[in-house]
């Protein structure tokens, strides 16, 4: 078993417990919070699933995964409908009164699951169809957890998909292609809004981006290239037609991806946007977050104030500072020392999965271990990015240290499944 892997969860949970008690005082030493408590039974209680995951042959998930991951995809649906409405995401189920579960956690280690089924089921298969089917199983549960309006979670699936992919060895065309969709739809979502709201003298010309019926003219524009280019490639095989038809296609998707965002987003996911580009454009609304969260990050310093000593945090200047902006207390309790152990810790648990990745004899554990990796990577990227300002706020958990029951038995269910598969690496 990889210890080295163990040891890393386990002093994430314990800083984040005493994290998440600092959050709980008042400048006056006085606490206003037992959410230290729930995360204590929490995190108690996800050792306990930790320890059942890994003591389970996780090829005996194998068969059940399909089930497993038609399951979730049921109770996000129900919750679409039913659920409760928790920061404009209507994505949570009531539990016991006071506690509440996000069951689009469970969701990814599900979809981890199936996926890493089917790709290991399919590898006698074309490269093309393996992206298609592979692609539809992420974008189920992503569509309804964007009819959450939890936009944050849903983007957690394509880093998923973008890693398993990877490691199934499809082709590299199609994982660039995806890839460089996302990156030009993020770019092309947030543009507009730089112009609207940020850039003094705005231009003549980005208009034509966001405005209609110039984006349909635009998108329309590049799927008649498509059509040409395609047709150039089957009548003549000659290669660069189809590297037209690959931009062409790239160009209409990332255009039509954006129009849908900028239909999709809510008013106060706009401004995230907006407050990212530029957190003084709303310093007492939706820049606040970003501006008090830097200023704990910056007093901090090299050690720190010390443990219960936050200024930031006791006087209630962070919103969400047991959640989504958990790192600002640490790096203002424990300075640059304790950021840069966090991420150490992340750094450990990653090269692991990697080193993992190497000894694994069995293709459906790489997969296993591939989407959790990519999966980590991501909430620590978006989520300690957010922190520093330098990534959206999205309301995405930073795991292990984030208060929250779900996103910590999701990661305690993973470490769990990783466990079981170092555990069982050299098996023939």
């Amino acid at each position: 078993m990889d210890f080295a892997i163990l040891g890393a969860a386990l002093a994430l949970t314990v800083l984040g417990i005493l994290s998440i008690y600092s959050s709980g005082l008042t400048a006056e030493g006085v606490h206003v919070s037992n959410e230290y408590l729930k995360q204590i039974v929490w995190a108690v209680s996800g050792l306990v699933l930790l320890a059942i995951v890994s003591l389970v042959d996780y090829q005996r998930m194998k068969d059940y995964s399909f089930f497993i991951y038609l399951f979730f995809l049921a109770v996000i649906l129900y919750v679409r409908f039913f659920g409760h409405e928790v920061n404009g995401a209507k994505s949570w189920i009531g539990l016991f009164g006071e506690f509440g579960i996000q069951p689009s956690e469970f969701m990814k280690i599900a979809t981890i699951l199936f996926l890493a089924q089917y790709l290991s089921n399919s590898e006698h298969l074309a490269s093309f169809r393996r992206l298609l089917v592979s692609f539809a199983i992420i974008l189920a549960p992503v569509l309804i957890i964007i009819l959450q309006s939890d936009m944050g979670t849903a983007l957690v699936f394509f880093p998923i998909f973008l890693f398993m992919a990877f490691i199934a060895g499809l082709d590299r065309r199609y994982i660039v292609f995806i890839l460089a969709a996302i990156i030009g739809t993020s770019a092309l979502t947030i543009l507009p809004l730089w112009e609207q709201y940020i850039l003094k003298t705005p231009t003549n010309f980005l208009f034509i981006l966001y405005k209609a019926p110039y984006v349909a003219y635009m998108v329309a524009a590049a799927a008649l290239i498509l059509l040409l280019s395609a047709w150039g490639w089957f009548s003549f095989k000659k290669k660069y037609y189809f590297w037209i038809a690959y931009a062409a296609l790239l160009v209409a998707s990332s255009l039509a991806a954006s129009a849908f965002a900028h239909k999709a987003l809510k008013d106060y996911q706009i401004m995230r946007l907006i407050v990212f580009l530029d957190p003084s454009i709303d310093p007492r609304g939706s820049g606040w977050n970003i501006l008090q969260s830097i200023t704990a990050i910056g007093s901090g310093g090299v050690l720190g104030k010390g443990f219960l000593q936050g200024t930031q945090s006791h006087y209630r200047y962070l919103p969400q500072q047991s959640t989504d902006f958990i790192f600002s207390i640490i790096a203002e309790e424990w300075g640059f020392i304790g950021g840069f152990a966090v991420f150490a810790l992340y750094y450990i648990l990653l090269r692991r999965c990697s080193n993992l990745l190497k000894t694994a004899k069995d293709s459906y554990a790489s997969y296993i271990v591939a989407g959790i990796m990519g999966m980590i990577f991501f909430h620590f990227m978006i989520n300690a990015g957010m922190a520093m300002g330098i990534m959206p706020v999205t309301g995405i958990p930073l795991f292990f240290l984030s208060y929250g029951g779900a996103s910590l038995w999701a990661i305690m269910i993973a470490v769990g499944l990783l466990l079981g598969i170092s555990a069982r690496r050299f098996r023939t």
